[in-house]
């Protein structure tokens, strides 16, 4: 009965570690993490219909050439490759992180270094054009978790 009680105990405090986990600020124009919410390309919340798909990430707003935040400490683990088509050429990068258990990818995103360590608050990259490839789409990091599950309740 102890173990039981001491392994449910264990599980418990894993949760809520994991339910505390919140993304800082992630972009220089945007201090509390506001969302994209429907604009004329669609909307940025996960689930979100893209046609014959359903977008696995989430939005956050982010004016083109904004600086882009670590929004906790975070390892960088390589660049992103978005899009294989040469039209949107202009905003086809990102980067992988993981921090605070977390592994994520950051789309839209020119990475100023692609390995290493980024405290929380220090600069990760530039918001690419989006509305060079987008025009009247509300500018935006996509994030996208490595497992595809909802990064909703994260922010």
């Amino acid at each position: 009965m102890q173990t039981g009680l001491v392994l449910l105990a264990a599980v418990l405090a894993v949760v809520s570690v994991c339910d505390a986990v919140k993304f800082g600020q992630l972009c220089s124009s945007n201090p509390t993490n506001d969302r994209r919410t429907s604009d004329r390309w669609g909307q940025g919340q996960y689930g979100a219909s893209r046609g014959n798909r359903l977008h696995k990430g989430l939005d956050i707003k982010c004016s083109d050439g904004a600086t882009v935040l670590a929004p906790f400490d975070v390892t960088l683990n390589g660049k992103v490759i978005v899009y294989n088509d040469p039209k949107k050429a202009a905003i086809n990068h990102g980067i992988n992180l993981r921090g605070e258990g977390l592994c994520f990818k950051l789309f839209y995103v020119k990475p100023d270094q692609t390995s290493g360590v980024v405290r929380k608050g220090q600069r990760i990259g530039t918001m690419l054009p989006m509305q060079s490839v987008y025009p009247g789409i509300t500018s935006h990091v996509h994030v996208q978790m490595c497992d595809k599950s909802d990064p909703t309740g994260y922010f």
